[in-house]
């Protein structure tokens, strides 16, 4: 707790005064250009990776970056807050994009993949079941990239089966019909430190570089 107090005191000192006239802007209001759907995990950490300020992320993190699909009248099969989260980012604050973001050495998949690991974590493995169908699609059409060992695997096919849930939501198919709102499938490898984007053409997620950004220029911000 201590090192959390002392890193209070550090951003007081150090950091909010030239981030004080940008609070002051955002005290009136949040214009987020992106929903950013993470895993809780401590080594993900948005800001940094994104190099992105105060306002411009709407984050929703828990474990394995999990969206229970919703009915045909768009009621979540789930818990109410990550579909309170994309109804509010998405209808309220009218982002143009959604990131849904994987990442290597994921807990989570692990467990999905031995459920053994959670025996113990009742609600969890409960919470686990919307990884199923990632589990799934890996045990009938195989990985994406066989290098990976196989919890890396079935982290990135999460990616794509919650995106695939993300568009059981009402609100989420009328933007993307009317190409006002964006998805994306984003894999992070700790170990590297790279970020790979899903390309739907190519089959495969692709490293995010300077090359990868000016492909990408044009692109609705």
């Amino acid at each position: 707790m201590r090192e959390l107090v002392m890193g209070i005191v550090e951003f007081r000192e150090q950091h909010l005064p030239e981030l004080a006239e940008r609070f002051e802007k955002l005290a009136m209001g949040q214009s987020p250009n992106t929903l950013f759907i993470t895993c809780a995990d401590s080594r993900v950490v948005p800001n940094l990776l994104l190099s992105t300020d105060p306002g411009d992320l709407f984050t929703m993190r828990n474990v394995g970056n999990l969206i229970p699909p919703a009915t045909t009248d768009g009621v979540s099969t789930g818990d109410l807050s990550e579909a309170s989260a994309i109804e509010y980012a998405v209808s309220i604050l009218e982002v143009p994009n959604i990131v849904v973001c994987g990442h290597s050495g994921c807990g989570a998949m692990k467990a999905v993949m031995n459920p053994k690991m959670v025996s113990g974590a009742p609600n969890l493995g409960r919470w686990l079941y919307h990884a199923d169908e990632a589990a799934f699609r890996l045990s009938r059409d195989g990985p994406l990239d066989k290098s990976l060992p196989g919890h890396d695997q079935l982290s990135q096919l999460n990616v794509l089966s919650q995106l695939d849930h993300l568009r059981t939501y009402p609100a989420v198919r009328e933007r993307v019909s009317k190409g006002k709102l964006l998805l994306n499938g984003w894999w992070f490898d700790i170990g590297s430190g790279a970020m790979y984007a899903w390309q739907e053409q190519k089959r495969r997620f692709v490293l995010i570089d300077r090359k990868f950004a000016e492909s990408t220029a044009n692109a609705p911000d």
